[in-house]
Order: C-alpha cells, then structure tokens, then sequence
C-alpha cells in the first residue's frame, strides 16, 4: 500500500513510521524538513494545494498533523488540514483515511468528570477549548466526505504517550507511583494502532466512519476500548502498570 503521511516529523510521526516501514510505501510530509529514507515532501497541510499534489498516487492517508495553542493557524491545521485531505482523497480516488487527534475532541469535561465506561460511539461533546473544538470540527468534516464520497473515515483517538522501558512520557521524566490519566498508552501500541487501521479490509469496518479510543488497559474503567478491540484486532503490549502501581507503605 502506498501511504502518504501527514506531519511525520510531529509527535506520533518517528514511531508511526518505523512501525510501517518494510511493510508498505511511504510518503513522508511535514511543514519542517526531515531527513529520512522514504519520499519526502515539504507540505504545509494548511495547503490544499500542497496536499493534494502529495497525494497523487497514494491509497491512504494518515494525517497526524496538529498545532494546539494559536486560534488562527489551530484552526488552518487542525479543521481546514481534515478538509484539504478530504478533498485530495476525492481528487485522487483515494478511499482510505485515517484520522488522529486528542480523546476530549469527543468526549469534554462533563463526560470526563460524571461518567464512566464511555465510548467512542457516543454523542460528541468537545467543549470550547480550541484544541478540541479545531480537532472536532475536522473530524466532522471527515464525516460529512464519508457520507458523500468513496471514503472511508477511521479516527483514533490518544492523549498521553509513554516509553514503554523508561515509562517516561513527552513532557517530563518517569512518572512513577503517580496516578496515570485515563487516556494512556505506549508510542509503540499508538503506532500498532494505526496500522491495524490501515491494514483492516474495508469489508470488516460496519461504517464509511468509525472512531476508536487507543489506551492501554486501566484499572479505573473511564473509558471503553473494547470497539478498538474488537473491529480492529488491536492489543495493547504495555500496561504502564509500572507508573500506576504504588508501593505498600
């Protein structure tokens, strides 16, 4: 399969790409220059132009591009990026993609705090934090393609990342005895993740959209993965149990 793949140089990018790598044909953007072994292609995903020149020739797209902080270029990365995709998947004939963004552009702070056992099938709820409502309105745009176009739509959903050896995470050291956020999962399952989604035969997936919770398996139940589980044959290898588990005084 021949994969374009948007901001490979972001947080997500190095391990998704070494998972995928041997197994399919990529091709590496990102609005930064890169050195790497595959075809590489300066793209702004801001720039339909840029993205769809870059899609030529692909059978799938994985966008792992975001930008959180700056109200004008979130919205250029994170909603206007879903779309121009959207639109080179449709230029190009390409029918897979597959989308990536942060756990509360589904499910906000009501859910969070009241809730448990929560999906990825229920009523979206983003709030009004400008990280979840650009990722949310991208995601929407996905579905809307999804139900007038040959596209399938697969979103996966993240939020904190480990080593899995140093259990150290992107922002600071090893975060031992420490209460682990709901959403927590390993860079090498995140990247597992994602190609079980691209690997899967579209015969398999019940919808042209499906979302998916990528965690690890947690004690507290806030969350449900057991669609990830079940639709994309996908298994946590880490537990983090180390970061988690407190010692007996």
């Amino acid at each position: 399969m021949k994969i374009l793949i948007l901001g490979g140089n972001g947080m997500l990018g190095p391990p998704v790409i070494d998972n995928l790598s041997g197994r399919h044909e990529l091709r590496i953007t990102d609005i930064n220059e890169l050195e790497t072994e595959h075809d590489y292609r300066q793209v702004d995903v801001s720039n339909l132009e840029q993205v769809v020149d870059a899609a030529e020739g692909m059978d799938a797209i994985v966008n792992l591009s975001v930008l959180r902080p700056h109200r004008q270029i979130a919205f250029d990365v994170n909603t206007r990026g879903n779309y121009n995709m959207a639109i080179a998947a449709k230029t190009h004939g390409i029918r897979r993609l597959i989308n990536t963004g942060p756990h509360f552009q589904l499910a906000g702070r009501n859910y969070e705090e009241f809730n448990f056992e929560l999906t990825p099938d229920m009523p979206p709820q983003p709030g009004t934090r400008l990280y979840a409502i650009t990722k949310a309105l991208g995601q929407e745009i996905l579905k809307v393609f999804s139900e007038h176009e040959d596209i399938y739509v697969q979103t996966l959903l993240f939020y904190n990342f480990y080593d899995a050896e140093t259990l150290s995470a992107p922002n600071g050291g090893p975060r031992i005895g420490t209460d682990l956020t709901p959403f927590s999962v390993s860079w090498t399952d995140a990247a597992q993740a994602i190609r079980c989604a691209l690997e899967l035969p579209f015969a398999k997936l019940p919808s042209r959209c499906e979302t998916y919770y990528i965690f690890t398996d947690l004690p507290h139940q806030k969350f449900d993965n057991s669609k990830t589980r079940a639709q994309l044959g996908w298994r946590p290898r880490h537990f983090l149990e180390g970061v988690w588990t407190k010692p007996i005084a």
